[in-house]
């Protein structure tokens, strides 16, 4: 098996054959998924002990877990002898957790995680190695809300349906190239890992999912730039993703200021750089409200 731990970027064996010690899928029958919260959990041991060995954590690693769920990567993390701390919205989990891991260094919060403020998680900067199955629905606006927090973040580790993680890692040039790549890269080196099939949970979901790694720059790229105004222009350049600059910044931002950036107002957003889009972000006019 490939070793995770040192490789960037590569697609993983398929491993769904395997099963728990117990000789089932792990926790399949002790609760019901609930379609509210979207819960798809990870049963397949191959898969589970791939995400480990990519997370690597070390014994004095700050780790905190969103979504747990029945605790099969749980588990395989606390055999590296971290501390978890663990945010799960689900009750009925909460208690199966607590007495899987009573005799662990285990933290568990019944929160809702798009309202859970990490920063109260952390002990020093740039501290918490932030992992989770992330149920598809959320997952979005939580790497939004986790890239306001960096300060307190060391890397993160997602499962996320690989529709997903292809935008996020997407280049300038590709289709996928929006939003959310260009707000997560602006800060964060990314890492399409590889990715899971369906088998690898109960229930199966019918879409892949892929594991990707955030980590924060180490030299903040563009600092002088507001990454409020790169979001406000973001949304205005790929509001119409067929349409041209000039058209999804009509009465925004003028041609003739786009030109002087080197910029052609006939072009798309998805062909420009993440340099030529904070160029654009830094003549946005001041919100009006």
């Amino acid at each position: 098996m490939v070793d995770l731990s040192t490789t960037a970027s590569f697609k993983l064996p398929i491993l769904v054959s395997k099963r728990s010690k117990s000789g089932s899928r792990l926790g399949a029958q002790s609760h019901a998924p609930r379609k509210r919260f979207g819960q798809n959990f990870l049963t397949d041991q191959g898969v589970i002990t791939a995400i480990a060995r990519a997370i690597s954590p070390s014994k004095n690693d700050n780790v905190v877990e969103i979504g747990p769920g029945q605790g099969a990567l749980t588990s395989a993390l606390f055999d590296s002898g971290c501390a978890i701390k663990a945010i799960e919205i689900d009750r009925d989990l909460q208690s199966q957790l607590r007495v899987m891991f009573f005799n662990r260094d285990f933290m568990l919060f019944n929160s809702d995680a798009l309202r859970f403020d990490f920063s109260e998680l952390s002990e020093t900067s740039n501290d918490l190695r932030i992992v989770g199955n992330l149920p598809y629905n959320i997952s979005t606006p939580l790497i939004f809300k986790l890239l306001s927090q960096l300060h307190v973040i060391k890397d993160m580790h997602f499962m996320l349906q690989k529709e997903v993680v292809d935008r996020i890692a997407a280049r300038p040039g590709n289709k996928n190239w929006g939003r959310i790549s260009v707000m997560t890269q602006a800060d964060c080196e990314v890492e399409h890992l590889f990715d899971v099939p369906p088998e690898a949970f109960f229930p199966r979901p019918k879409v892949q999912s892929a594991i990707v790694r955030l980590t924060p720059r180490a030299k903040q790229f563009r600092p002088q730039c507001s990454r409020v105004d790169l979001g406000r222009l973001v949304q205005h350049a790929f509001s119409q993703r067929r349409k041209t600059l000039r058209n999804n910044l009509k009465g925004v931002i003028e041609d003739a200021t786009i030109e002087g950036l080197g910029i052609d107002p006939a072009c798309r957003a998805e062909t420009l750089s993440l340099d030529q889009l904070f160029d654009l972000s830094e003549v946005l006019p001041p919100a009006t409200i």
